[in-house]
């Protein structure tokens, strides 16, 4: 059987979108890390099966009937299941913008493993998400090789573990998963490097929990956004600009609580694939 996909990403955090708006076709972990594969599948940092929150049975999508009509349903590059995405929830946006009765001049509510997100599109394609309310908790520490750093915990519905360095080489290649205290992430945490470029402006490196180090991810970006407002006592509602590899994003932590991520998203290709 053939199935419909959609390729696209954000700020080159790229993903395989395989529509099922009716709920016919769940995904076992082997099948997602095989779409993932950029060798031997279409690849991508993830994939995201797109299905009404009435098709599918995901506690997520049932606690968000009447609110959002449609679920994000996102797994790793390796199959396992994550609560949120920042940079695919915009892909996700603009490929129901343009492929369902989605229209873009009002906003669109996407049910997620970590809550209702609300998308705003905006001009130049641009397209804001209403990624809600960090959570900060106690200092931790990561570590690469026989160095290690302080770091900031920071929920965005995903864990994060936040350490400033002198220079993005000191993570070193990031081919394998920076050591962490796994009784503080029992469930793995993503690992953000970051460096100061100037005022409100940060750039930064990740290694994804479930994908390794990306191009870019945006529940990342919120939360390094967070660590350097809190530690330049920085009033609210003033945009910080966030560089990664793969592209910029500008976060806005508001005076509500409330941190919006604005960026781009691409679609790039669709086709069928057997799986």
């Amino acid at each position: 059987m053939d199935y419909a996909f959609v390729k696209g990403h954000g700020t080159e955090n790229d993903f395989v979108l395989i529509p099922d708006a009716n709920g016919r076709h769940e995904l076992s972990a082997e099948q997602v890390a095989r779409l993932c594969d950029r060798r031997a599948g279409i690849g991508g940092d993830g994939v995201i099966r797109v299905v009404r929150t009435d098709a599918t049975d995901d506690p997520a999508a049932v606690a968000a009937r009447g609110e959002a009509r449609w679920f994000m349903d996102y797994r790793n590059s390796d199959g396992s299941l994550s609560e949120m995405c920042g940079n695919g929830i915009r892909v996700l946006g603009l490929y129901l913008a343009t492929h369902a009765d989605v229209d873009p001049a009002v906003p669109l509510p996407i049910a997620t493993r970590a809550g209702v997100k609300v998308l705003t599109f905006e001009a130049g394609g641009r397209i804001t998400v209403d990624m809600g309310t960090p959570e900060v908790y106690a200092e931790t520490k990561v570590g690469v090789g026989d160095r290690s750093w302080p770091a900031s915990r920071i929920s965005m519905g995903n864990p994060h573990a936040v350490a400033f360095v002198d220079n993005l080489d000191d993570a070193g290649p990031l081919l394998t998963e920076p050591d962490f205290d796994r009784t503080v992430f029992p469930d793995g945490v993503n690992v953000e490097f970051v460096v100061r470029r100037g005022e409100r402006h940060v750039a930064m490196r990740v290694h994804e929990r479930g994908s390794g180090e990306t191009r870019s991810c945006g529940t990342g970006a919120c939360a390094v956004m967070v660590v350097a407002a809190l530690a330049d006592g920085a009033e609210r509602d003033i945009a910080y600009t966030v560089d990664l590899p793969g592209g910029t994003l500008e976060i806005v932590w508001t005076a509500d609580d409330r941190i919006r991520m604005t960026g781009p998203a691409v679609l790039v290709a669709e086709g069928f694939t057997d799986l």
